[in-house]
């Protein structure tokens, strides 16, 4: 275990990485485009990467070009040694939405800040979330606590929320209670493995 840790710290001080050439120059004033994006952390650093992050933003004067971070969670009924208590869950682990402007010195920044492995989107570029898509997830309104899922290993589901919507993965394990899944999805040459609750897949082969 000691040694995997050593790794993991060893591999998030990594050299820095240059922004894309595609990734213009920051705009002036009330011309900067601030949209959400979604970045991927190692999983379990999420709250370490937020706040060096912040802190980063702050040092360097660039409150508004990088305007929020955000680690979505939300409260799940849980029942323990015959107790039910309301835990906070991450929604998307290993994953933070951040409200910013896309330019070469905020891309910089964020992409080098130690823990996170890169944004969501093509190779070149991030892809933005839609306002509506970010709003759902911030505020929670498109997860379903309750539902229960037929699927089982092995079988094909299609994302319909999240940072990943529209995409297709393979689920790897079914909760006990069968309320969430994780899997398998394909992210530009690399597979991710993702937890997903019911209502934030849809279930494509049985």
């Amino acid at each position: 275990m000691p040694d995997r840790e050593a790794k993991k710290k060893t591999e998030i001080k990594k050299s820095a990485v240059s922004a894309p050439v595609e990734i213009g120059k920051p705009k002036e004033g009330s011309e900067k485009d601030i949209r959400w994006y979604v970045i991927h952390t190692y999983s379990g650093y999420e709250n370490k990467v937020k706040d060096t992050l912040t802190r980063k933003v702050h040092s360097m004067g660039m409150d508004d070009t990088i305007i929020q971070i955000l680690l979505p969670m939300h409260d799940e009924e849980e029942v323990k040694d015959g107790e039910k208590k309301v835990v906070s869950r991450k929604v998307f682990p290993g994953y933070l939405l951040i409200q910013m402007e896309v330019n070469d010195r905020s891309w910089y920044v964020v992409r080098n800040t130690p823990g996170v492995t890169g944004f969501v989107g093509t190779t070149t570029k991030p892809i933005p979330l839609s306002d509506e898509e970010a709003k759902r997830i911030i505020e929670g309104k498109d997860k379903k606590q309750t539902a229960k899922t037929d699927a089982k290993v092995g079988d094909t589901i299609k994302i319909t929320h999240g940072p990943f919507a529209d995409r297709s993965a393979v689920v790897l394990d079914v909760s006990d209670d069968r309320s969430k899944i994780k899997a398998d999805i394909s992210n530009f040459g690399t597979t991710t493995t993702i937890e997903l609750e019911v209502g934030y897949f849809d279930l494509l082969h049985k």
